[in-house]
C-alpha cells in the first residue's frame, strides 16, 4: 500500500513537489481536467432542471485507470490542484471520477511551490469548496451554452464554420469599435512654437535655453503673425518656480499587469507570458501566476525588507501595503513574486530568465522608497505679445525605487526626461537664436495592443486572471482579429523658422502612422460583431458581461445558486436564439459603394464564401454579376468605389515573356502572376494592379531558380530528394519525410529512401500518440 498519494494537474508541478515530500508520498499528475462537458448533451432541460453531463475525453481513459489503481493502494489522498476556481473544479472532478472516499481524501492548496508551503499545506488540509466548484461550473456551462447556441446561428445567417463566445465576442466588439473610432477620426493640424535662447551670464559666459510657447496656433497665418511679432520683441525671464516632486513604485504584479508589462518591456504576447510564468511557477521559482491580488505575505515582505537593506541600504526601504481596486479580487491570495527573494537570477531559458528578472525587480521595487525630484519652470515674457514661453527642467535628487525598476506605459506621448537648466535668475534678458513653428497633426486614438486590451478588459471587469490569455488567443485563432504590423505613409508638414530676423518657410515630409503588433479586426470579425450586436445586444453589452462576473463571484462566496443564475440567463436567451434563427435575413456586411460609370450597374462590397469581395451588378437579374476578391490590404469598411473599379481590371495582361502572355490576378490564396500555365505568387510589396513586366519576369526567374535548387535527386515522378527551408528531405507521393542526421545524401538510393519512409511512418504513429498526450497535458 502506498502511504500517501498526491494528485496535481501537471507533470512539471508533480516533479517539483516530489522533491519536498519524503518517500511516504507518491506524486502523480492528472494532466489537467479529466472530465469535460459533453458536447452532445449539456443537460439543459428548460422545464425541469440543469444537470450538466460530463464525459471522460478519449485521451484521458488510460490516465484515469492508472490514478484509480494508485488511489486504491493509497492510505491517504491529497488533491493538490491550483488554488483558483478551475483548480477546485479539477479536484472535484478527480474525487468524483476516481470515487475517492471522503474519509481518506484531503484538499490542500498553496500559492508557491516551496518546501515550507507544501509541508504547511499538508498540515492544514481542508474539504473541497463546492462554492468555488459551482462558480467554475457556472462559467463553463454558461460559456458552452452561448457558444453552442450562437454558433449555428452564425453558420446559417453569416457564414459556415464560424463560432461565438460570451467573453471573446465582447473583446472583438472592443476592437471593432476602436477601429471605427479611428476610421471616423478627423485629423486637424496645429502649429507648435519652440525657441532656442541665448543667456549671457554676469561673467560674460553664455549658455542656451530651450523653451516652448504655452499656446498653439490653429492656422499657419496665426503662426506667421506671431513670428513677425517676435522680430521686434524683447524676451525676459519673469518667473522661476521650483517645486519638489516624487514618484512612487508600482505595486507587485497581478496577472494582468504582468501580461501588460511583459508585452511592453519584453515584447511577449499574452499567451507567451502565461506559458513562461506557468513553467516558473511549476518549477517553484515564483508564486501562483493567476491572481488579481496585490497582497504580499508578511514573510515575503520581511525577506524583501532584508534584501533591500542588504543590497541598497536603509534609506531605500519603505514598507507598503497595497490594496486592489478590482471588485471580487481574492485578497487571501498573493501577488506574483519570486518564491525565494534572495535568488536574483535563475537557471532556465532566455524567456524564463527575462520574465523572472522582471518579477523580481517589480516585487523588490514595490517596497522601496519614493524617487524625489526637483522640478523647475521658467516663464519668459514677450514684450509685444500676451503669449509666454515656458522652459522646464528636472533634477533627480534621490533615485529610490528607480535604482531597480521603472514601470512602462502604453502612452505613446514623449515621456523623456526634462532638460537640465543653466543658472538663471528673474529679469535675465534672453536673445533668441532661433524661433520655429512646426505644423503637427492631432493623433487618432491608439489601437489596442494585447497589453492595452487586457488593461481595458480588467477596467470593465470582463473576464478574470485565468481568462485574459485564452480570450486574446481565441479571437485571433478564429480569424476575427489579427495582430500585425502595418506600414505608415509619408505626409507633408509646414516648417516656419525665424532666424536673424528673417522668416523662412519649408515644406517637409515625415513618415507617420506605422503600427507595430497592433490588433486589427478582420472583415469577417466586423460582420459577425455587427450581427451579434444587432440581434444579441444584451450578450455583447459590457455591463452584462461585467455583471455575470460579479454573479460568479457571488456563487463562489455561497451567496447565489448557480442553477438559478443559469436559469435566469438561459430561458430568455434561448427564445432570442430561436427568434433570430427563424426571422432574420442573412448578413454579409453588404454595402453599396456606387455605380459603375460605364454600365451604370451598382457595385457592392460584402463577405463571400471565400472572403471579402466586390460585386458588379445585381444577383436577381438575368445577367450574372461579376465578382472580384479584395486585396489583403483592402477592407470592407474602407474600400472606395475607385479601388473597387480597379479590381475589375483583373485579370490584367502585364506583357509578354518568352512569347507567352504574363497575366496578374487575385486568387483564393492571394495575388499572383501566371505565365505558360504556371503560377507565381506576388511578394508582399507587389500589387497585381501595378506590377510591371520587368518585375514580373524577375519574380518568374526567382521561382524557376529556386525550384532548380530545390531538387537534389529525382528517382521518378513519385519519389524525390528535395531542399527545403529546414534542410534536405524526401518527398514521396506528395508527402514529406525527414532524413536522419549524418546521412550521406549523395549516396542515398531509391531503396534507401523507401526504408527511411517506412521508419518515418512507424515513428510518426508513435509521435502522433505522444503529441495527443502532450496536448492533453497542456490543455488546462
Amino acid at each position: 500500500m502506498e502511504a500517501n498519494l498526491v494528485i496535481v494537474e501537471s507533470p512539471a508541478k508533480a516533479k517539483t513537489i516530489e522533491k519536498f515530500l519524503g518517500k511516504d508520498f507518491s506524486v502523480k499528475s492528472s494532466y489537467g481536467h479529466i472530465r469535460d462537458l459533453s458536447k452532445k448533451n449539456l443537460g439543459i432541460d428548460i422545464e425541469k432542471n440543469y444537470n450538466p453531463q460530463y464525459e471522460i475525453p478519449a485521451d484521458k481513459t488510460k490516465i484515469v485507470a492508472e490514478l484509480k489503481q494508485s488511489a486504491k493502494r493509497a492510505k491517504m489522498i491529497w488533491l493538490a490542484s491550483d488554488e483558483d476556481r478551475e483548480g477546485e473544479a479539477i479536484a472535484w472532478h478527480l474525487s468524483e471520477i476516481l470515487d475517492l472516499p471522503k474519509d481518506k481524501t484531503h484538499r490542500i492548496v498553496f500559492h508557491e511551490i516551496t518546501k515550507n508551503a507544501i509541508l504547511e499545506a499538508v498540515k492544514n488540509p481542508r474539504e473541497l469548496d463546492m462554492n468555488l466548484v459551482n462558480a467554475q461550473q457556472a462559467r463553463r456551462v454558461l460559456d458552452r451554452l452561448v457558444g453552442f447556441e450562437l454558433s449555428p446561428v452564425l453558420w446559417k445567417k453569416v457564414k459556415p464554420a464560424l463560432s461565438a463566445g460570451r467573453v471573446q465576442s465582447v473583446a472583438v466588439r472592443l476592437i471593432v469599435e476602436k477601429e471605427r473610432e479611428i476610421n471616423n477620426f478627423k485629423t486637424n493640424t496645429y502649429f507648435k512654437v519652440s525657441a532656442l535662447f541665448e543667456v549671457i551670464h554676469a561673467k560674460g559666459n553664455k549658455s542656451e535655453l530651450k523653451a516652448e510657447l504655452s499656446d498653439r496656433f490653429s492656422t499657419k497665418e496665426k503662426a506667421l503673425a506671431f513670428l513677425n511679432k517676435c522680430k521686434t520683441a524683447g524676451f525676459k525671464i519673469s518667473d522661476i518656480s521650483t517645486k519638489p516632486g516624487k514618484r512612487s513604485p508600482a505595486p507587485p504584479f497581478t496577472t494582468s499587469t504582468l501580461q501588460q508589462e511583459a508585452s511592453r518591456k519584453l515584447g511577449f504576447s499574452v499567451a507567451q507570458t502565461m506559458s513562461v510564468a506557468q513553467k516558473l511557477y511549476e518549477a517553484g521559482k515564483i508564486t501562483y501566476m493567476r491572481t488579481d491580488s496585490l497582497n504580499l505575505s508578511d514573510l515575503a515582505v520581511g525577506t524583501i525588507k532584508n534584501e533591500i537593506k542588504k543590497e541598497f541600504g536603509d534609506q531605500y526601504l519603505q514598507i507598503r501595503k497595497y490594496k486592489t481596486k478590482i471588485k471580487g479580487a481574492q485578497e487571501a491570495h498573493e501577488a506574483i513574486r519570486p518564491s525565494y527573494i534572495n535568488n536574483h537570477e535563475i537557471q532556465g531559458t532566455a524567456a524564463e530568465k527575462k520574465l523572472y528578472e522582471l518579477i523580481w525587480k517589480r516585487a523588490i521595487a514595490s517596497q522601496m522608497a519614493d524617487a524625489s525630484f526637483e522640478k523647475t519652470i521658467v516663464t519668459i515674457d514677450i514684450s509685444n505679445a500676451t503669449e509666454k514661453f515656458l522652459a522646464q527642467g528636472e533634477v533627480l535628487l534621490f533615485d529610490g525605487f528607480l535604482k531597480v525598476y521603472s514601470e512602462s506605459t502604453d502612452d505613446e506621448k514623449d515621456d523623456s526626461p526634462k532638460d537640465h537648466l543653466p543658472p538663471l535668475k528673474t529679469s535675465d534678458i534672453l536673445t533668441p537664436k532661433n524661433i520655429s513653428s512646426v505644423e503637427r497633426y492631432e493623433q487618432s486614438p491608439p489601437r489596442y495592443t494585447e497589453a492595452s486590451l487586457v488593461k481595458k478588459l480588467e477596467e470593465l471587469t470582463i473576464g478574470r486572471p485565468s481568462t485574459y490569455a485564452p480570450i486574446i488567443s481565441t479571437i485571433q485563432h478564429r480569424g476575427y482579429v489579427v495582430k500585425e504590423d502595418r506600414p505608415g505613409k509619408d505626409r507633408s508638414f509646414t516648417f516656419l523658422s525665424l532666424e536673424k530676423n528673417s522668416i523662412k518657410e519649408d515644406i517637409k515630409k515625415e513618415y507617420a502612422g506605422a503600427e507595430k503588433s497592433k490588433l486589427f479586426p478582420t472583415d469577417i470579425g466586423m460582420v459577425v460583431n455587427d450581427f451579434l450586436v444587432e440581434h444579441f445586444d444584451n450578450i455583447l453589452d459590457y455591463n452584462f458581461t461585467a455583471t455575470v462576473e460579479k454573479e460568479f463571484d457571488e456563487i463562489a462566496l455561497g451567496n447565489l445558486s448557480w442553477i438559478k443564475m443559469i436559469d435566469k440567463f438561459y430561458k430568455p436567451f434561448h427564445v432570442t436564439v430561436q427568434h433570430t434563427m427563424d426571422n432574420t435575413e442573412r448578413s454579409t456586411g453588404e454595402k453599396l459603394l456606387g455605380n459603375d460609370p460605364v454600365s451604370g450597374k451598382p457595385i457592392y462590397v460584402k463577405i463571400g464564401r471565400y472572403g471579402p469581395l466586390v460585386q458588379l451588378g445585381e444577383t436577381n437579374n438575368t445577367d450574372k454579376p461579376k465578382f472580384a476578391s479584395l486585396l489583403k490590404s483592402q477592407h470592407i469598411e474602407t474600400i472606395t468605389l475607385k479601388e473597387a473599379l480597379d479590381l475589375f481590371r483583373l485579370p490584367r495582361e502585364v506583357g509578354e515573356y518568352e512569347g507567352k502572355k504574363v497575366v496578374a490576378a487575385v486568387g483564393k490564396f492571394g495575388p499572383y502572376i501566371s505565365h505558360n500555365s504556371k503560377f507565381y505568387s506576388l511578394k508582399k510589396d507587389d500589387s497585381p494592379l501595378t506590377v510591371e513586366i520587368d518585375r514580373a519576369i524577375e519574380i518568374i526567374k526567382e521561382k524557376i531558380e529556386k525550384d532548380k535548387n530545390k531538387i537534389v535527386k529525382k528517382f521518378d515522378n513519385d519519389l524525390s530528394i528535395l531542399n527545403g527551408r529546414w534542410g534536405v528531405y524526401i518527398c514521396y507521393k506528395k508527402e514529406n519525410f525527414k532524413i536522419p542526421k549524418k546521412t550521406n545524401i549523395e549516396s542515398l538510393t531509391k531503396e534507401d529512401c523507401l526504408v527511411i519512409i517506412k521508419e518515418n511512418n512507424t515513428a510518426g504513429k508513435k509521435n502522433k500518440q505522444k503529441g495527443k498526450e502532450k496536448k492533453a497535458k497542456e490543455k488546462k
